[in-house]
């Protein structure tokens, strides 16, 4: 029998769960199911199935090479992949997560400038806050700032996260009180709500010197940060933004830095903005050629 059919069968009954389910979502008939996982045990010598009349369930022999298995689908399919492009344009599904407010900051414009010069590309892009498995989820890449020291992954630094304390050139006006570590509590505050971030202070440095600052009370607190962008930018108070979300407004003075002496610290979401991809993935042609559109848009716009 045919090596990789028994394997794509095997693969299939191990994840519905019985020959029958597995036999109808391949297109074939449960005996076919039941004669490949039979010549991959005969093989092996041992059992890959605990049978009843009630249910099956992998033995701990099983487990072991379904992983194998996966992995051996995965790559022959990566490979044909590969394979294809050399020849063709890029082709296929590309799956991404980010947080949200990667999408308004640069990841719109990258994606559209994607699918404009590779149209047989389908992009699938989630985004959320969660630190997603990238196997689980069948994501190609990840965009994250936080934690990177995950197995089996490869973090590619893409942005440094400079943090700025920002606010509309009008808010400023109107309040008519200058932002000084004496007077910032006078100031009402937009306050992003994440697990990650310290709520209690932030640390500031200038002239190596490190600064605890008291978080002041919010004006307004939110877990989405697009959202409070939009009240920072109708002029309703200071805010602590990222350098990659910042940089265009204050290119076209919608914004304006205060504390400009001060450098703030950028708590537990690290120095950087990282691409996350799988390591076997890293030779994957529209992955790579994703970063690498992404990386020139970002060196394009100043926030490399």
């Amino acid at each position: 029998m045919d090596k990789l059919s028994a394997l794509t069968m095997f693969v299939a009954t191990a994840e519905y769960g019985s020959f029958s389910r597995a036999a109808e979502q391949l297109g074939k008939t449960p005996s076919a199911l039941t004669k490949a996982v039979g010549h991959l045990e005969n093989e092996l010598g041992v059992r890959l199935f605990e049978r009843t009349t009630r249910r099956m369930a992998l033995t701990e022999a099983g487990h072991i090479y379904l992983e194998g298995a996966r992995q051996a689908l995965m790559q022959l399919q990566l490979a044909s992949e590969e394979v294809d492009q050399l020849q063709h344009e890029l082709r296929g599904t590309l799956r991404l997560t980010a947080p949200p407010s990667f999408g308004p900051a640069f990841l719109n414009e990258v994606c559209c400038r994607f699918m404009d010069a590779h149209p047989q590309v389908r992009l699938e892009v989630d985004l959320n806050d969660a630190f997603v498995d990238l196997i689980d989820g069948g994501y190609d890449l990840a965009l994250r700032d936080g934690p990177t020291d995950l197995p089996g992954l490869i973090a590619r630094p893409l942005t440094a996260n400079r943090i700025y304390l920002c606010s509309s050139p009008g808010y400023l006006q109107r309040k008519g009180v200058p932002v000084t570590l004496e007077t910032y509590l006078q100031h009402d505050w937009l306050i992003f709500q994440h697990p990650l971030l310290h709520r209690h202070f932030w640390w500031l440095r200038r002239d190596g010197e490190r600064i605890r600052l008291p978080q002041p009370v919010p004006r307004m607190a939110s877990d989405n940060y697009d959202f409070l962008l939009a009240c920072l930018l109708a002029g309703h108070g200071l805010q602590v933004m990222p350098q990659w979300s910042a940089a265009p407004y204050l290119a076209s003075g919608q914004l304006v830095r205060v504390l400009t002496d001060y450098e703030l610290e950028p708590d537990a979401f690290g120095p950087w903005v990282h691409v996350l991809y799988l390591a076997h993935r890293r030779r994957t042609r529209k992955v790579r050629v994703f970063i690498e559109m992404l990386e020139g848009y970002m060196r394009e716009k100043g926030i490399a």
